[in-house]
């Protein structure tokens, strides 16, 4: 016998359902396993048979199904800081980055929600947390579980209005059940493909950044925020203006709410971003703009923003969601 050649393998009975080729019989004494047959692999390899199942090679005129362009790749941080001079932390915030399957191509959904609340000693803590619950749950029960079912039917501007609206409702029954003066601002961000779907009560913020610049799109329901509307007040004088924490305009104060929709389609825009008055109200625009432009991560750069509120003074609470578009 050659010293290149593996040893004779025994002949295997017959049987009903053979055995692949490769294999020997197994001794009653073995432990189960099955010595190889090295004669039958490489006769194999050589043959053209395929069995049902296996994969043809790709021959050069085979017609290639076109791969659906992928979804807008978003990236989003979150950060809420006490500030330097509240006991409490009142701010409330939520992310949510998904993927929804449709025929045509997976789409991106993203949440972001930012909550103010107000209402002494852990009446506003307790707000922005319903608030923000309430509207994850209503998105995620009426748009997400149904989209990835395959069975959405819904208005996503209605739903951002409705969204918020539980929460109003929410808060005031609680707040009349528990004795307490509860509110809160809620800034409620749907991110739908292009399309950018905004809930708004109060005077946290929503900025679109671009090549253009930081633009602010959503309308404060302050005081302050009426006499800029009414043209009798200029935005650069708002932030140092004695009404400008007066809000006409919450969450949870009232049996029913008024909700202002945004719709948006975000074009080239490169950065969403939430903001409570506690970063706006302390860090200007512009220099909101070049943190984050000059800093490519949104963690840091979203790090940077409440620093930079700090450092100004931090007189409230602090909260920002910054969401990198592309």
């Amino acid at each position: 016998m050659s010293e290149d050649m593996p040893p004779e393998q025994p002949t295997a009975p017959a049987s009903d359902h053979a055995d692949p080729a490769w294999w020997s019989d197994v001794s009653g004494e073995s432990d189960g396993t099955r010595p190889l047959d090295t004669h039958a692999i490489l006769a194999q390899a050589e043959t053209t048979d395929r069995r049902p199942g296996e994969t043809e090679p790709l021959d050069d005129d085979t017609t290639l199904r076109e791969t659906p362009p992928p979804p807008p790749a978003i990236a989003a941080a979150a950060m809420r800081h006490i500030g330097q001079v509240r006991a409490t932390n009142q701010d409330a915030i939520y992310t949510l980055i998904s993927s929804i399957p449709r025929e045509a191509g997976d789409a991106t959904l993203g949440l972001f929600v930012v909550a103010d609340g107000m209402g002494g000693h852990e009446g506003g803590e307790i707000a922005s947390r319903m608030a923000v619950a309430a509207v994850a749950r209503r998105v995620i029960a009426d748009l997400l579980i149904p989209a990835i079912e395959g069975t959405i039917h819904v208005s996503l501007q209605a739903l951002m209005v409705e969204a918020v609206q539980d929460a109003n409702r929410a808060i005031w029954e609680h707040a009349r059940l528990t004795g307490s003066d509860m509110g809160t601002t809620c800034t409620a961000a749907l991110l739908l493909g292009r399309s950018l779907y905004i809930g708004h009560v109060g005077d946290t913020r929503a900025y679109l950044i671009d090549t253009g610049g930081i633009h602010q799109l959503t309308t404060d329901h302050s005081a302050v925020g009426r006499l800029i509307e009414m043209g009798q007040l200029d935005p650069t004088e708002a932030r140092d203006h004695p009404l400008r924490s007066q809000l006409y305009r919450t969450v949870g104060q009232h049996p029913e709410i008024a909700v202002d929709l945004v719709f948006q389609p975000i074009g080239d825009a490169t950065h969403l971003l939430l903001a409570s008055d506690g970063l706006w109200g302390c860090v200007e625009e512009e220099t909101m703009l070049r943190i984050v432009r000059g800093i490519e991560s949104p963690q840091r750069a979203v790090r940077a923003l409440v620093d930079a509120a700090n450092r100004a003074g931090g007189p409230d609470n602090i909260a920002a969601i910054l969401v990198r578009l592309v």
